[in-house]
């Protein structure tokens, strides 16, 4: 139903999370593999209900009818059942990890789901879907810390908006098809070039968040280095898709993207061992 390889996209920024808030606490074995446990499991959860609420969507659209439920692979029931498998794995992660947590992994989850709809009314989605996912290291945070602090709210903003970058690159794709059927999004609103440079703009904010844990965490020489890596990244998945040629979106959203997150994760590594 899913793949979870995509979760490349935003486990090492939980994984990130860790390594900061690992140099103030000590950090268990079981409060890692819970905390690793509830991000697969919320990701999980949100995706296969994405795909039961887009099924009929994603059954008019042509990039998407080859999905599991469209195309018959699956049933909406087993989808279901999936769903409250990897809700019940969040759920119960999250109180493996604190009363809070279990406290706030409803809303969260709430959330997650609610992400699904926002594309029926605004094209805002993209923020959305970005700030579901953004809230990765805030969680980490609440787990091990009790509290948020700057450098999480940070790093948090660097994920929500590195997320709603590449989303709205990637519903370039769909543009003619979102404004044929009535549905929102950032192409479909305001075209595939002003799009791109949306796009650009959230990456370019995500670098300046992702900067700033030089200073706040504080991180090595080293850290910046690979800032400059990241960013070239960025240049370059933004040149490989144009308005009027997004042949290889693929490449951009599926290649660029999985090297930038790990990147994330190796740099701040790197920036708290070599400091």
């Amino acid at each position: 139903m899913i793949k979870l390889s995509h979760t490349v996209f935003a486990l090492p920024f939980g994984l990130a999370a860790l390594v900061i808030l690992g140099r103030d606490h000590t950090l268990t074995f079981e409060m890692v593999f819970w905390i690793v446990m509830a991000i697969v499991g919320a990701r999980s959860a949100s995706m296969g209900f994405n795909r039961i609420a887009d099924a009929s969507i994603d059954a008019r659209n042509p990039r998407t009818q080859g999905r599991h439920i469209p195309s018959g692979m699956l049933t909406v029931r087993e989808g279901i059942v999936f769903v409250i498998l990897s809700s019940f794995l969040f759920i119960a992660s999250a109180a493996m990890l604190s009363m809070t947590c279990l406290l706030l992994s409803i809303p969260v989850l709430a959330l997650l789901f609610a992400y699904s709809y926002t594309k029926r009314f605004t094209w805002l989605s993209h923020m959305v879907l970005g700030l579901s996912i953004g809230m990765m290291p805030l969680g980490a945070s609440i787990a091990i810390d009790g509290w948020l602090s700057i450098d999480m709210v940070m790093l948090s903003l660097g994920l929500t908006t590195y997320i709603a970058g590449f989303d709205i690159l990637y519903a370039c794709q769909d543009l003619e098809f979102d404004r044929k059927e009535g549905l929102f999004s950032i192409p479909a609103h305001f075209g595939a070039d002003r799009a791109l440079k949306i796009s650009s703009a959230l990456h370019m904010a995500s670098i300046v968040c992702l900067a700033s844990l030089y200073w706040l965490v504080p991180l090595g020489a080293i850290y910046m280095v690979f800032m400059a890596v990241i960013a070239a990244l960025f240049v370059i998945e933004h040149r490989l898709v144009k308005p009027n040629d997004l042949s290889r979106v693929d490449v951009a959203f599926f290649d660029v993207n999985s090297v930038i997150s790990v990147l994330v994760f190796v740099s701040i590594l790197a920036g708290a061992v070599f400091v």
